[in-house]
C-alpha cells in the first residue's frame, strides 16, 4: 500500500500553516538565528545612519523575524531582503528566502523577476561599499576590482540558494506526482480486483446454474418414468401378471442407470474429477462438476447402447417417445423437413427440451395425449411440444415438481442465441416452444 499526498501530510500536522512539527520547529530557529544576526548587523548600521543604536537592533530584530513565515509568504520574505539589502543585513535570511523562493509553486517568471531584484540589488550596494573602502584607502588594489568584486559577491549571493531551490522544488513536485501515479495505479488495481471478484462470482453463479440443469436433466426423466411405472405397476399387478412383470423390470433398468449416473457424479465430486485422490478438505471444482454433470446427462438415454461421452442426438427422439409410450403416454411424433445433422451443442439442447417437456407431461398431465414435432429449416431446427388436457379420470402419479425444468430449457435454448416460449393453450393443455439457429 503506497501513502497519499494527505497521508503523508496529515501524519505529523503542525500548527498553523506548517505541515509538520519538524517544519515548524526549523523555522522557528531560522527566525530566531536570523533575527540574533540582523539585530548585530542593525548595531554598525545605526551608528551609519545616525539613529539610535537601540532603533538599529530593534529594527534588525523585526527585519530578522520575518523567515519564521517563509513557507507560507515566500514572496514577502524576498522582498524584506532587497528592502534591508542597502544596509547589510540579513546574510542567512537572503539565502534561505531566495531557496525557499524558488522551491515553491510560484511562477517561474515571479522567481526570475525576484532573483533579478536581488542580484541587481546586490551588485549595486556591494559596488558602492568596494567603492568607498577604496576611496578611504583601506583597499589598494585596481579599478579592476570593484566590477570583479561586485559581480562576484552578487551571483554568489544569489545564484546558488535559486539554483538549490529549483532542484529540490523539482524533485518534490516529481516525487508528488510519482506518490499521484502509485495511488491512481493503487485504485484502478482495487477496481480491475473488484472487477475480477465480481466475474468470479458471476461465473460460480453461471456454473452454479449448469451444474443444476444438468442434474435435473440426468435425474428428472428417469425418476419421472420410474414413477410412472411403478404407479402402473401397482394398478395392473393382480389384473395383468405380465404386464407387471415388463413394468418391473423397465423400473428396475432405470433404476439402476440413475444410480449409475448420480455415482458418476458423487465420485466427482469426491475426487474432484481428477486423476487422483483429494484430501477431505480439498475443494472440488465447480467446472469439474459440471463438466461431470453434462457427461452424465449425455448419457441418461444410452440405454442399449452402454457408451457415454457424446451427448444426446435428434436421432434418439424417438426412443426417447417410445420410453413416454411405454408409460402410458400417447404421444404423436412428426417430423418435417429433410433430417440432417447438427453440432452437437445444438443437437443435444434440442433433445434435453423434448425430454424435459415430455417429463413435465408425465408430472403434470398423466394421460393426455402429446404431439411431437421437430421442423428441419434452412438456417434453424424449430421443435414443439403440446399435450391435451389429461383425462379428468386419469390415475395421476402425484410427482413433485421442483420448478427448475423451464427455467433450464429457457438457458440452454438461449445461450444458443434461440427462442423458448411455454405457456398454457386455449384448448386447457400446454405447449412448449423452441427455436435455436443451427450454426
Amino acid at each position: 500500500m503506497t501513502t497519499t499526498g494527505e497521508d503523508h501530510v496529515a501524519a505529523g500536522g503542525g500548527p498553523w500553516w506548517w505541515g509538520r512539527r519538524r517544519s515548524a520547529a526549523l523555522d522557528v530557529s531560522l527566525a530566531a538565528v536570523s533575527a540574533l544576526e540582523c539585530g548585530l548587523e542593525g548595531i554598525p548600521f545605526a551608528r551609519d545612519a545616525g539613529i539610535p543604536v537601540t532603533a538599529g537592533v530593534v529594527f534588525g530584530l523585526l527585519a530578522g523575524s520575518v523567515l519564521v513565515v517563509r513557507r507560507h509568504w515566500p514572496i514577502a520574505v524576498v522582498l524584506v531582503v532587497i528592502a534591508i539589502t542597502p544596509a547589510q543585513m540579513g546574510f542567512l535570511m537572503g539565502l534561505v528566502g531566495l531557496y525557499t523562493l524558488a522551491a515553491s509553486e510560484l511562477p517561474r517568471r515571479i522567481i526570475g523577476s525576484l532573483a533579478g531584484m536581488s542580484l541587481v540589488g546586490t551588485l549595486i550596494v556591494t559596488f558602492v561599499r568596494v567603492r568607498q573602502d577604496m576611496a578611504r584607502g583601506e583597499l589598494t588594489l585596481g579599478d579592476w576590482f570593484v566590477p570583479f568584486a561586485s559581480i562576484t559577491t552578487s551571483l554568489g549571493l544569489t545564484a546558488p540558494p535559486v539554483l538549490l531551490g529549483l532542484y529540490v522544488g523539482a524533485r518534490r513536485r516529481l516525487m508528488e506526482s510519482l506518490r499521484e501515479r502509485a495511488d491512481s495505479l493503487e485504485r484502478e488495481l482495487q477496481l480491475l480486483a473488484e472487477r475480477a471478484e465480481e466475474r468470479a462470482e458471476w461465473a460460480r453463479d453461471e456454473e452454479r446454474r449448469r451444474i443444476a440443469r444438468e442434474m435435473h436433466d440426468v435425474v428428472a426423466h428417469r425418476v419421472s418414468l420410474m414413477v410412472v411405472h411403478a404407479a402402473a405397476l401397482q394398478a395392473v399387478a393382480r389384473k395383468d401378471p405380465e404386464k407387471a412383470v415388463k413394468n418391473a423390470a423397465l423400473v428396475g433398468d432405470m433404476g439402476r442407470q440413475a444410480l449409475t449416473e448420480l455415482r458418476e457424479m458423487l465420485g466427482v465430486l469426491r475426487s474432484g474429477g481428477g486423476g487422483g485422490s483429494r484430501g477431505a478438505g480439498d475443494a472440488v471444482p465447480l467446472v469439474a462438476v459440471g463438466v461431470a454433470a453434462a457427461a452424465a446427462a449425455s448419457r441418461a438415454v444410452d440405454e442399449a447402447r452402454g457408451a457415454g461421452g457424446e451427448g444426446p442426438t435428434l436421432a434418439e427422439i424417438g426412443e426417447l417417445v417410445e420410453q413416454s409410450a411405454a408409460a402410458g403416454v400417447v404421444v404423436d411424433l412428426s417430423v418435417e423437413g429433410e433430417s440432417r445433422s447438427y453440432a452437437g451443442e445444438v443437437e443435444s439442447t434440442a433433445y434435453r427440451v423434448v425430454q424435459e417437456a415430455l417429463t413435465n407431461v408425465h408430472k403434470h398431465a398423466p394421460g393426455a395425449k402429446t404431439y411431437v414435432r421437430l421442423a428441419h429449416r434452412v438456417s434453424e431446427i424449430a421443435m414443439q411440444v403440446e399435450n391435451e388436457p389429461p383425462p379428468e379420470a386419469g390415475a395421476s402419479a402425484r410427482l413433485p415438481s421442483g420448478g427448475n425444468g423451464l427455467v433450464g430449457m429457457k438457458e440452454r435454448v438461449s445461450a444458443l442465441g434461440g427462442v423458448f416460449v411455454s405457456g398454457p393453450t386455449d384448448a386447457g393443455g400446454f405447449r412448449v416452444s423452441a427455436v435455436i439457429p443451427a450454426s
